[in-house]
């Protein structure tokens, strides 16, 4: 039993992903140990080179990054969860992602749809932007505008009134015939609140669902906040984690104009590093008090000993500041039974930007103590991409 005053410690039994290349813990094992690489040139059902490059960043509405990293082979089976075809076709594949790498981390953890516990389980999910799909279908609901701008540049052409009525007609029809129809199930199926939602609506689960957005941290404030809840006993069982398609032009042309892309390789912790290469995927742990995980013989991970959030206030609302993240690495450590000084290793963020990661290492040296008068020791650091 828990003894009051004490930081509870947080067990990890459990583990799914599907990521490029690997769309199972093994695979995703076996890629790190060979060093495999999964950036390759972007597909034209992702992103057409032929419409959206250019080598020279200033072009408008243009990207200079060439590749990306991309799932591939993923097709879910909505008939054995006995989820209507309809539904899932409205809806946001980052919806059906997110669903399925949660049922293999819960069978991970040796729970199934009929034996896990609903009542105090939760779901913690990270995300930005839904997914690409989402944004696409929005442009169904343009077609008046695309109409206006038809009738204005085809009647300056001077073409008769007659021959623009067809000419719409004939063009709503291809460009609704590639969108999804808006249906009662479209606004839930291409929400990101909504994901979280959906792994508790399909498990039956009543301790609560959301959807977390915290950028490039969204997965890892969804471990912590799910830490926390399992920590002062809102739950008893979470899920948590996080899920990411979005290599659309709204993502990938935004990018390009803060620079944060790379037209080469990608070199994290490094001084040639001059941006990174985007990917995709989703990934779940499931977290459970270290206590409750021993009483119950769960194949234990690994241990949360501390986590913490902070944030930059004044500091930059896009540019990182090096105070801003040694606090939040302070709060971890102050929450451990053992201090930064005696890591020997640290899994960093790695943007591979120049900015973020001198930044990034800036501030794990100045959480650490680091000053003129006293040299930073040793510590290796990797990032976790």
């Amino acid at each position: 039993m828990h003894i009051e005053g004490s930081q509870p410690r947080i067990a990890v039994i459990g583990m799914g992903c599907w990521y490029p290349g690997a769309r199972d813990l093994r695979q995703l094992w076996e890629n790190i140990l060979s060093r495999r690489r999964q950036f390759r040139e972007s597909p034209d059902r992702r992103l057409p080179l032929a419409d959206y490059y250019d080598p020279d960043p200033t072009v408008p509405d243009k990207t200079y990054g060439k590749r990306m990293a991309v799932i591939e082979g993923f097709e879910f089976d909505w008939a054995s969860k006995r989820i209507p075809k309809t539904v899932v076709e409205t809806a946001d594949i980052a919806h059906w992602v997110a669903l399925e790498v949660a049922i293999a981390a819960l069978e991970d953890s040796g729970y199934t749809r009929a034996n896990v516990p609903g009542e105090r389980t939760g779901v913690i999910l990270g995300n930005s932007l839904t997914g690409e799909q989402t944004r696409s279908n929005n442009m169904r609901l343009r077609w008046p505008f695309i109409q206006r701008v038809i009738h204005a540049a085809a009647k300056a052409k001077g073409l008769p009134l007659q021959v623009i009525d067809e000419l719409t007609i004939a063009m709503q029809e291809y460009y609704k015939s590639v969108f999804s129809p808006f249906t009662e199930d479209t606004l839930s199926g291409n929400l990101s609140n909504t994901i979280a939602g959906r792994i508790c609506n399909f498990f039956n689960f009543h301790g609560g669902g959301y959807t977390v957005d915290g950028a490039c941290s969204s997965s890892l404030i969804a471990v912590a906040t799910a830490a926390n809840a399992l920590s002062n006993g809102d739950l008893d069982l979470a899920l948590a984690g996080g899920v990411d398609i979005s290599l659309d032009t709204f993502e990938l042309v935004g990018f390009a104009k803060t620079g944060a892309l790379t037209s080469k390789d990608m070199t994290v912790y490094d001084k040639k590093a001059s941006g990174f290469i985007p990917g995709e995927g989703a990934g779940f742990v499931v977290l459970k008090r270290l206590e409750d995980a021993r009483a119950d013989n769960d194949y234990i991970y690994a241990v949360l000993n501390g986590w913490g959030i902070s944030s930059d206030g004044k500091g930059g609302l896009t540019a990182p500041s090096r105070e801003g993240q040694a606090k939040a690495l302070r709060r971890a450590y102050n929450r451990a039974d053992y201090s930064l000084n005696n890591v020997d290793f640290i899994e960093g963020h790695g943007t591979g930007t120049p900015v973020g990661d001198r930044v990034e290492l800036e501030g794990i040296a100045l959480a650490m103590g680091a000053n003129s008068e006293t040299p930073s020791r040793s510590c290796g650091i990797t990032e976790w991409h």
